[in-house]
Parts: structure tokens; sequence; C-alpha cells
């Protein structure tokens, strides 16, 4: 059984109540990965961006 069947075997046992809560949590971590994507792009292109600003880099590309 993979991941995603056994946390769908045990939210089928969740009592109903308890269902808002973990939809809430999942929910948080998809949006807290997307964060953590979205910082991690950010961090790295001002770190690449010394290459990629570069008129060497410029001149490369020019023909394509």
């Amino acid at each position: 059984m993979n991941k995603k069947e056994l946390i769908i075997t045990e939210i089928q046992q969740v009592p109903e109540p308890l269902l808002e809560e973990v939809l809430d949590f999942v929910r948080l971590l998809r949006a807290k990965h997307t964060q953590e994507k979205l910082e991690i792009s950010l961090l790295s292109e001002s770190s690449l961006a010394k290459d990629w600003l570069r008129p060497e880099e410029d001149d490369a590309w020019r023909d394509l």
C-alpha cells in the first residue's frame, strides 16, 4: 500500500466532526510547501543573477 492509500484509509476512520480539522491541516501543509518552494526560487534567483546578468551571457544567447 502506498502512502496516499494509507492516508485515505486513515481518513476514512476519522470521525465526521474531526474531518474539518484534517482538511485544514492538509491545506496548511500544501500552503507551507508552496511557500517554501517560492522562497527557494527567490533565493536562487538572486544567487544565479550574478551569472545571468553578465554581458557574456547576453552575447551567448543573442542568436538563439
